[in-house]
């Protein structure tokens, strides 16, 4: 099933390559990313659009090493679009012959409907479902898709990106000039307002990762991070009044410091214009888009009900050995249904709780020993699709375990502690997700036990549970519950 698809992406500031491999029909991971920041719009924009040169050369040849790293993953199918510069370009249909003779490869130029179809359908697949506004800053245009419902409703691209707003207005200081072309072009908005703004692309990405660096973020993944109005319109603020030493110190990488002036103006314009309150990073893109548009074409582009690619993934790669975390899912839902309301537990913590019993034997495949810390990380580092921060901590955090200490006690210090629920829930979660792991010591069915609750008296009988009743005295129960096993 190790089959690689590779997708470049050639845009008008960077051009990228993601090399993704599936793990079985939907799950996937990204097994080796490149970039280069080949400027193939460079100049353009004050030359009636025409690509130069300079700029093809590099591109070519960047092309070039792109495709060499594609084969040595022997990449089944290698998918190309270019976006703005080159749908913009009157001289697209040569560089498009060069590339074709020189490589092999065939371009795909997109238009700018389809650019921000594909950025949408990443974010509605790989984020958790929100009605949002999905916007893509790039080089030469931005892109607007409009998410309701899992699905994308609405597209629009309009022409104001980093490198066109630089070359035609920013190198010359005109920042009235830039407002008012920004905001002219922001009135072809076909929406009006919106609660969230999902930010796509390297522009927001950056801008994410100075506002993480600042607030020191518990959790190192920006897919998923979100900020609220005010903080972010703070950081666009700062950074269009900084120097380049200044830049520095706002955690801007030197490489975004020619664009992330103009990035900040177009995003602190699109926030105003759209009024929204909250604003979502997506590490996923028009790549991923790419990718998902082929992966899920008999399928509408969306995931089956319920279907998460890294939980999936997950599993399809470490859990091979082993049926038990099928059966901890079946059984620890069971075991909450029945004690939630005595617990006083969220009905909402049911399938998070699902999703960690069905990880815990993920770690036995790294190694058996101290499995849980390795099921814990794996769970920490890779449930990057379809999950809000506070759920990839609870989850990975459920995943560790120590003889008779509580949950909350497990807590790495400095790391993720503000993510995670109040420890009466946290400890009350984790016991019942570790006592179904050790009912099942003995590798039954999950459907041979009987369940009852009665009181405070919790009551388990199945055929065979010697085992479990030797390992019950390594958890730590709610204190108001008592657990009996026959």
């Amino acid at each position: 099933m190790a089959q690689c698809t590779a997708v470049i992406d050639i845009g008008s500031n960077s051009m990228r390559m993601a090399v993704f491999q599936k793990t079985s029909r939907f799950a996937f991971h990204i097994i080796h990313e490149v970039k280069s920041s080949v400027r193939l719009a460079e100049h353009a924009y004050n030359n009636g659009g025409f690509l130069q040169q300079e700029a093809m050369d590099r591109a070519s040849n960047a092309l070039g090493e792109f495709l060499l790293i594609a084969h040595s993953f022997k990449a089944r199918k290698i998918l190309c679009v270019a976006t703005s510069a080159l749908r913009d370009a009157p001289n697209k249909a040569d560089f498009i012959r060069r590339i074709q003779n020189e490589h092999s490869l065939s371009i795909k130029v997109i238009d700018g409907d389809k650019e921000a179809y594909f950025g949408g359908i990443a974010c509605a697949n790989l984020l958790p479902k929100i009605n949002a506004i999905a916007v893509d800053v790039g080089g030469g245009s931005s892109e607007f898709a409009l998410l309701h419902e899992g699905k994308v409703t609405q597209t629009i691209s309009l022409n104001i990106g980093t490198v066109r707003l630089k070359e035609l207005f920013m190198d010359q200081e005109d920042f009235a000039g830039a407002i008012s072309y920004i905001d002219q072009a922001l009135n072809e908005l076909p929406f009006e307002v919106c609660e969230t703004l999902i930010g796509i692309g390297g522009t927001f990405r950056a801008m994410t990762h100075a506002l993480m660096k600042k607030e020191d973020y518990p959790l190192k993944k920006m897919h998923g991070y979100s900020v609220n109005d005010k903080s972010f319109e703070n950081l666009c603020n700062a950074i269009l009044d900084a120097t380049p030493k200044k830049l520095k110190a706002l955690n801007i990488k030197a490489e975004r410091f020619d664009t992330i002036k103009s990035g900040a103006l177009i995003f602190a314009r699109i926030l105003k214009r759209l009024n929204a309150k909250t604003l979502l990073c997506s590490g996923a893109g028009i790549r991923e888009g790419v990718f998902l548009s082929d992966l899920l074409r008999h399928s509408s582009h969306k995931f089956p009900a319920n279907y998460n690619p890294s939980v999936r993934y997950l599993l399809d790669t470490y859990a091979t050995h082993s049926h038990h975390g099928v059966e901890c899912s079946t059984l620890v839902k069971r075991l909450f249904d029945i004690t939630y309301d005595y617990l006083g537990l969220d009905p909402k913590w049911r399938s998070t709780l699902v999703i960690a019993a069905k990880l815990l034997p993920i770690g036995i495949g790294i190694r058996y020993y101290a499995y849980q810390k390795h099921s814990h990380f794996l769970a920490l580092s890779a449930l990057d699709y379809g999950f809000w921060h506070t759920d990839i901590a609870l989850i990975s955090h459920l995943l560790l375990f120590k003889k008779g200490v509580e949950s909350a006690d497990l807590i790495p210090k400095n790391s993720y502690e503000s993510l995670l629920p109040d420890d009466k829930t946290l400890n009350s979660l984790h016991a019942l997700l570790w006592l179904s792991h050790i009912l099942l010591a003995g590798r039954y069915s999950a459907q041979s036990f009987e369940l009852s609750l009665e009181n405070s008296l919790l009551t388990i009988q199945a055929p065979h549970l010697y085992l479990a009743q030797e390992q019950l005295k390594n958890i730590v129960l709610p204190k108001n519950l008592t657990v009996v096993v026959a």
